[in-house]
């Protein structure tokens, strides 16, 4: 085991015994990894405005997703490299990708 592992073994025995036994296990189906995305989601709580991303993950289809890319693009909504981008992880990774479906009524969830 590395020393920093069992540095934090050392410092945070509980963490560990969890980390070791599993017990929150939180599975990630979806990575944002442009920092713009991102932020604009963790600023917009309230009043929230929604990203390429969200509009994506309600595709169902990988051509619904390109028309998406392509209107926002045309639209000055979304920087032309950023659409590149968007569709080289479309066509690398699959729709997906993006994230989990989102159906109607998504929002409205308590």
């Amino acid at each position: 085991m590395s020393e920093g592992r069992e540095e934090i073994r050392r410092r945070f025995p509980h963490v560990m015994q969890e980390v070791d036994e599993r017990k929150s296990v939180v599975h990630v189906d979806a990575v944002r990894t442009d920092r713009e995305e991102a932020e604009k989601v963790a600023h917009n709580v309230q009043g929230y405005e929604p990203t390429v991303i969200d509009y994506l993950r309600r595709c169902d289809t990988d051509e619904q997703a390109l028309e998406i890319i392509a209107f926002l693009e045309a639209r000055g909504e979304i920087k032309p490299s950023h659409a590149t981008w968007l569709r080289e992880q479309l066509v690398r990774q699959g729709l997906r990708s993006f994230g989990g479906k989102k159906n109607h009524g998504y929002y409205e969830r308590g």
